[in-house]
């Protein structure tokens, strides 16, 4: 039962910091595999929005309608599957409190499983599914964590952490520097980022070599973990409907 009450408390409402961190470095190498089987099955990086940006407005230059469409699709994607995770977290505060991180990973995790089945449909067809399909993912999962950690992570968000190590990185160099100046890194920080980073490199390199030895169906396991973390929280809820039906009737 202990990974089971372990699982409640990374999606209950009330969360210690270090859970934060342990469910965040779980979203990430979770993304960073998804992020792989995009390039597998689409030869694009589905997390990377400011591509997908860039490819629409030169797209839009160039006249090629056919790429603008993947393009917006991706990005339409991406944002619906944020803008879904933010209302399902916002009804389940209101009708299922104290787990409704909970929600947010079990539909990632249903979603994960139709990208499984991408590679079933016609090339064509099954390409735009399961871009759609992923995007929809990160999107909810950027926006599930962001709403978690209070908008301090962002695990499909590379680029910003990348970023923010070096801003911390340099804040070092010059506190060695300067040492009277007042200026240090913040080494939890620090920690924190490169934790992630490394937790989503090592995730691609694991959905790479999963993708390229199972295809599509690579996309069961991770799915499993999404279901894994979001499933005992649901279940817990019940259980207490339960018990608080019994003390009724007592």
């Amino acid at each position: 039962m202990q990974p089971v009450k372990s699982a409640r408390a990374l999606v209950a409402q009330r969360r210690s910091s270090g859970n934060d961190l342990i469910l965040a470095t779980f979203l990430a190498m979770t993304a960073g595999a998804a992020n792989a089987g995009g390039f597998f099955a689409l030869g694009q990086y589905t997390s990377h929005m400011t591509g997908y940006l860039s490819q629409l407005a030169d797209n839009v230059a160039l006249l090629d309608w056919k790429v603008v469409f993947v393009s917006a699709l991706a990005i339409s994607a991406f944002v619906s599957g944020a803008g879904f995770s933010t209302i399902l977290i916002n009804w389940a505060r209101r009708h299922a409190d104290r787990q409704q991180y909970a929600w947010p990973l079990v539909v990632q995790g249903v979603f994960m499983v139709c990208f499984s089945w991408g590679g079933i449909f016609s090339s064509e067809i099954g390409r735009l599914f399961s871009l759609a399909c992923l995007c929809f993912i990160m999107g909810m999962q950027n926006a599930t964590i962001t709403k978690i950690s209070g908008a301090r992570i962002r695990t499909t968000h590379a680029t910003g952490m990348v970023t923010d190590i070096g801003i911390e990185l340099g804040r070092a160099v010059f506190g060695m520097v300067r040492p009277n100046a007042g200026v240090q890194a913040d080494r939890h920080k620090l920690r924190i980022l490169l934790q992630l980073v490394t937790s989503f490199l090592l995730g691609g390199i694991v959905g790479a070599i999963g993708y390229a030895q199972a295809g599509f169906l690579f996309s069961l396991p991770l799915a499993g973990i999404l279901l894994a973390l979001g499933l005992p929280g649901l279940a817990g809820r019940k259980q207490r409907r339960r018990k608080n039906g019994d003390r009724g009737a007592a």
